[in-house]
């Protein structure tokens, strides 16, 4: 029985659909984008970061488990691949962005405009 964005199939529960994934997906990937480009603070800049990176994880994961039968797991190690990636960029901004800070005692980007060459 289907039922709204839910697929209802016996005694095995409720089955998320590849387009309910699209859409968590695409909902995180925008919130992201609008925290990276509001520009308040550094923070909310690698939070909105990692937000996108996180949905296209969501993506090339749900792309993978909906794939025909005999699919090899390319999503999951791409997926890993980006974790990696995502944990090594957010300790690089935290680190520059506590630098930032020991000097202007501050984490709006706005004062930022000293940092030009």
């Amino acid at each position: 029985m289907d039922v709204g964005r839910w697929t209802f199939s016996g005694s095995t529960g409720m089955t998320p659909t590849l387009q309910l994934f699209l859409i968590v997906s695409a909902a995180l990937f925008s919130i992201g984008l609008l925290a990276a480009l509001s520009r308040r603070h550094a923070i909310f800049i690698l939070i909105g970061i990692e937000m996108m990176l996180a949905a296209a994880n969501l993506n090339f994961i749900a792309f993978w488990r909906f794939a025909p039968p005999p699919h090899p797991s390319t999503g999951v190690m791409i997926a890993i691949f980006s974790i990696a990636i995502s944990a090594a960029e957010a300790a690089v901004g935290l680190a520059m962005v506590i630098s930032i800070y020991r000097h202007y005692r501050t984490t709006n980007v706005d004062q930022y405009d000293q940092l030009k060459g």
